[in-house]
């Protein structure tokens, strides 16, 4: 079979949430690289015009809708705006909130934030996306997870726990919508040098170098870019006997 065939998503539309920047970026650049249309997604109007700009210069195509998922109804509506423009075959599910802290540190607000993006919109956008996508007999979603959701640490202890339940609601929907040829995955990376992660790694370079030695058998970061071919390989054809799984890119952990 054709690599063309198999990884290729020409005629397929791509939705993926939190790509005006770092991994969300990454992936909806690769994924419009391997034909798809690719609806972005970032909080306000205009916030992912670089990332569309990068997709047309390279002979992809692209466009913007815009949502706050912290608002409640936001995943639903998001969908909803989506298919409107086309079937969304591709969710990639990408956009967090991550807010560092400790559980005896961690305010109710700031859980019932991480608890809104990371899950309830989750759940949203998969009650919307996933009877249309069965109704086609073609579906595909990719959870950007995250290795604290295997193996917390106790700095992120609300968004690991998100994480794992999300990976929990992927794992279970995988199940109920397997015969439906909708496929549905988590890529889990390990830590990723992105914006996120600017401010410890600008203000402390000498301690971010060790940290990232000790992190992982490859001793460094990863990049955005490492998570493109994972990202292409759930999105496709070639994944259609996989779901319900993790891919882990964590540089050894």
């Amino acid at each position: 079979m054709r690599l063309e065939t198999l990884f290729g998503l020409k005629g397929r539309t791509a939705l993926v949430t939190g790509s005006s920047r770092g991994i969300g970026a990454a992936i909806a650049e690769g994924l419009a690289g391997a034909g798809a249309h690719v609806i972005l997604h970032g909080i306000r109007e205009g916030s992912t015009a670089g990332v569309e700009q990068r997709i047309a210069k390279a002979g992809g195509t692209a466009q913007e809708l815009a949502g706050d998922l912290s608002v409640a109804g936001a995943g639903l509506d998001l969908i909803e705006r989506a298919e409107a423009i086309a079937p969304v075959d591709i969710l990639v599910i990408n956009a967090s909130a991550q807010i560092n802290a400790p559980l005896s540190a961690l305010t109710a607000d700031d859980l019932a934030f991480q608890l809104t993006v990371n899950l309830v919109s989750t759940v949203d956008m998969l009650q919307a996306a996933l009877p249309r996508m069965a109704a086609r007999k073609w579906g595909r979603v990719v959870s950007i997870g995250s290795v604290n959701q295997l193996r917390p640490k106790g700095i992120v202890t609300a968004y690991a726990a998100t994480k794992a339940a999300q990976n929990n609601l992927i794992q279970s929907q995988a199940r109920d919508y397997a015969r439906d040829n909708v496929l549905l995955n988590t890529l889990a990376p390990g830590l990723i040098d992105t914006d996120r992660n600017a401010d410890r790694r600008d203000n402390d370079p000498e301690g971010w170098a060790e940290y990232t030695r000790t992190l992982n058998w490859m001793g460094r970061a990863g990049h955005a870019e490492e998570m493109v071919g994972a990202a292409i390989f759930l999105s496709s054809q070639a994944c259609s006997f996989m779901t319900g799984e993790t891919i882990f890119l964590t540089g050894g952990y």
